[in-house]
């Protein structure tokens, strides 16, 4: 057996499996090998996503000690490739799962490292194929790493809950999990998990229960939320392996019969001694209490939680948010201590779990340039307005001018259109009142959408039964109305819309907590419903806090408090920018002010232009064009490179692949370029300025030529066909065998007549195919 022209599969199968097992390694409950840990982000350009593969995270092998306890990874490659070759993946993948070892091999030995290494023992090292370490030694290694106690093992490794379905939670909710655990189980009282929204949250807090609930170290539950669709949700999906011991709080009741209890805030407390229920049981009541969106206690009317936390103050209590608050008055850091684990949005993105986003950025006239009422100029209602620079700002708040309202459902409406109208949409507005007139100017704008579908938009918003009885069809995937939901405050939280493709920003945002929030009703990914990014449209310049390093950076503490302070200072008065109960005056703006309505003052787009995210995370300014030509150029260092591996691609399809890795897609330079354009012509012009040919002007100078003198009649009628077909349709057309079945080739014979009488055979076929594509790519076609 020659190892050097084995395949690294063949090289796990033989070699690196048997000694793994031979160390004492059960196959089935130990050992798990082709483990999809990324899917790889998505690349979003014009209208097209793709998936990048080349950064899709796959690991050989993930050894554990138990079920949901991993310990090592493994990087197998070919003979052709030395022991350590592949350690630097492997450690990439270590590092991600909080795993202490790491090995590569190639067959003939491993190569090893230890993140654990005892001072002047080697961190890396190489041993033979016999000499794998055990599974206890590798556990030891791991307790090492994570401080875990003999006498903690038995938490630490209590099962997680398995419906039999195989399904594993992510990599990043196995940390989250496991670090509470060990939290736990070290005595931590107080433990704050972050994570971005739509990473699994309730799931990851139903595991943690779940473990802790079924080892004994929790009897009774309390999962404090602040809206009751979450409650609901929660209790019918994530929750519901719990059963008949887990209820609902309601009628302001504590049932002590059950173990697990769901709750809101407002249902356990309130500003009378009488309204606050929690005290119907002994501060020992709980043994756990889980806060939910535990940011929301920055403001006053939030603030319920604390009490609860205060009267059960020796439950285990853990908190979870998306966007952890640090201000001079509220430090959920300093309450809970530094988080035990982090998961952000940004890193979700580059994973490939959560939907990266592009933003159309609007410049309105009268916002950017401002406005001044004419002397004695009154509004709707006869009342003279105030002279003076109404502005941005202003816009809804104090001034209402209604062309502009109009203009922002025109301009949303024509890029549904452009797009799919039903694409689901939340556009959230100042307040109730902006909410309705929005609601009113997209019906106005969506036309007959809107007659024949009456609950095609709907104002989602406090104050209306109606809209808030929808918000169920909204979320759910398989409803497709309503489609657009206006909103001011009531679905910035808590709402699981993830097949949401549009958010639209016409609501000034001050605070960085309610951006996050609101930026994270699109970031879930929905493979089944085709959704694998989302656009925002901003119209009040609310993305600029994408450019804050507090957008997606680790969270400081301006709140320090002295040893003797309240550890939870008091809230300050809420400002128009925090999370409110979404029950604005439909008629006042801001400090009670009556708005002041203007019908007659027209208002037109200024400027707009397209943001993408890049592979920095950063939001870039490009034209897909420029991208295109960027990202073609690092595959391919000059034209005469490009024209040699495009003659030498045996399918022009790998090469459109592997510029659709990179987020090339050629169906959208065709939209800039010109749809007569082929492939090759339109990667030529866009990355090296080559002057395009039609894909008719190039069949049309292939016919010109003696070419197909050199066939039969009847081989001449097919490769006439196939470039009549590339005329048509592009190059990808001739190289699939299957068009042999369709007319003209029809006529002439079966795809089997063809390919074996008429041409002698699937080699001179295909070489035929080749020859053909030699005369339409000449080189002199480019020049």
């Amino acid at each position: 057996m020659n190892k050097k022209e084995l395949s690294e599969r063949d090289i796990e199968n033989i070699f690196i499996t048997p000694a793994i097992v031979k160390a004492g390694w059960d196959l089935h409950t130990q050992i798990r090998t082709q483990v999809t840990l990324t899917p790889g982000p998505v690349i979003v350009r014009g209208e097209m996503s793709t998936r990048n593969n080349k950064k899709k995270k796959f690991a050989d092998y993930v050894l554990s000690w138990k079920p949901g306890t991993r310990v090592a990874v493994v990087e197998a490659k070919d003979n052709n490739c030395t022991v350590s070759h592949g350690m630097q993946q492997a450690l990439g993948y270590a590092t991600i799962l909080g795993v202490p070892s790491a090995f590569s091999s190639n067959g003939d030995a491993f190569a090893s490292h230890n993140k654990v290494a005892a001072d002047g023992e080697d961190i890396e090292t190489e041993f033979s194929l016999e000499q794998f370490p055990n599974p206890k030694e590798l556990w030891e290694r791991y307790k090492k790493m994570h401080n875990i106690k003999d006498e903690e093992e038995p938490l630490v490794l209590q099962p997680y809950y398995s419906d039999g379905s195989n399904k594993e939670p992510r990599y990043y909710q196995v940390e989250a999990i496991n670090r509470t655990i060990e939290a736990v189980a070290k005595g931590d009282k107080r433990i704050l998990l972050v994570m971005a929204t739509g990473t699994g949250k309730t799931y990851t807090t139903f595991q943690i229960i779940w473990r802790l609930w079924k080892a004994k170290a929790v009897k009774r539950v309390l999962f404090l939320v602040d809206r009751n669709i979450l409650a609901d949700q929660t209790l019918v999906n994530d929750f519901k392996p719990f059963g008949s011991v887990m209820t609902k709080i309601k009628n302001r009741k504590i049932d002590p019969s059950y173990e697990i209890h769901l709750g809101l805030y407002q249902a356990m407390t309130g500003p009378y001694e009488e309204d606050k229920i929690y005290k119907s049981v002994s501060p020992d009541f709980f043994d756990l209490i889980v806060i939910d969106e535990c940011h929301r206690g920055s403001a006053a009317e939030d603030s319920a939680w604390r009490e609860i936390l205060a009267y059960f103050n020796n439950a285990i209590q853990i908190g979870l948010t998306a966007t952890p608050k640090e201000t001079e008055y509220v430090s959920n850091m300093t309450y809970f201590g530094p988080p035990v684990y982090t998961y952000s949005l940004k890193q979700g993105i580059q994973d490939g779990f959560l939907a990266p986003y592009k933003v159309v950025k609007i410049d309105i006239d009268k916002d950017v340039d401002g406005w001044i009422p004419p002397d004695g100029m009154t509004d709707d209602l006869g009342e003279e307005i105030e002279k003076r620079t109404y502005n941005q700002v202003d816009m809804d708040r104090i001034l209402v001018l209604n062309q502009r309202t109009r203009l922002v459902a025109n301009r949303v409406m024509q890029l549904l259109k452009a797009t799919d109208p039903f694409s689901k949409t939340i556009i959230f507005c100042e307040d109730i009142d902006h909410a309705e007139r929005m609601r009113k100017a997209i019906v106005n704008a969506a036309g007959k959408l809107a007659i024949d579908n009456p609950k095609y938009v709907m104002r989602i918003t406090g104050d209306s039964i109606e809209g808030k009885n929808e918000l169920d069809n909204f979320i759910d995937p398989e409803s497709k109305f309503p489609v657009i939901a206006t909103t001011s405050d009531l679905m910035t939280t808590g709402v699981d819309a993830k097949t949401c493709k549009l958010i639209v920003l016409d609501k000034t945002i001050n605070s960085m907590t309610t951006f996050k929030q609101i930026i994270g009703r699109g970031t879930r990914i929905d493979e089944e419903n085709k959704k694998f990014y989302f656009t925002i449209m901003d119209f009040k310049k609310a993305t600029e806090h994408f450019s804050d390093p507090e957008f997606d950076g680790e969270p400081v503490i301006i709140f320090n408090p002295n040893p003797d302070d309240d550890p939870v200072p008091p809230d300050p008065e809420p400002d128009d920018d925090e999370e409110g109960d979404d029950d604005d005056d439909d008629q006042t703006g801001g400090e009670g002010r009556r708005k002041i309505i203007v019908s007659g003052v027209p208002a037109k787009i200024k400027s707009e232009r397209i943001e993408y995210l890049g592979e920095d995370g950063k939001l870039i300014i490009e034209s897909y064009k420029d991208f295109s030509k960027k990202k073609v150029q690092q595959e391919f260092t000059s034209l005469d490179d490009f024209l040699r591996k495009w003659n030498d691609a045996n399918k022009k399809q790998i090469i459109i692949d592997l510029l659709e890795e990179h987020g090339v897609v050629l169906e959208n330079l065709a939209d800039i370029v010109g749809r007569d354009f082929g492939d090759f012509d339109l990667i030529c012009h866009v990355a090296f300025g080559q002057k395009p040919l039609t894909r008719k002007e190039r069949a049309n100078n292939v016919k010109k030529r003696d070419y197909f003198t050199k066939y039969g009649e009847q081989a001449r009628a097919v490769l006439q066909g196939l470039l009549d077909l590339y005329a048509d349709k592009g190059v990808i057309s001739i190289e699939n065998p299957k068009v042999l079945k369709l007319k003209p080739f029809s006529d002439i014979g079966t795809p089997l007549e063809i390919i074996k009488d008429i041409f002698g055979g699937k080699d001179k076929y295909e070489q035929a195919i080749k020859e053909l594509e030699n005369e339409l790519f000449k080189q002199d076609n480019v020049a």
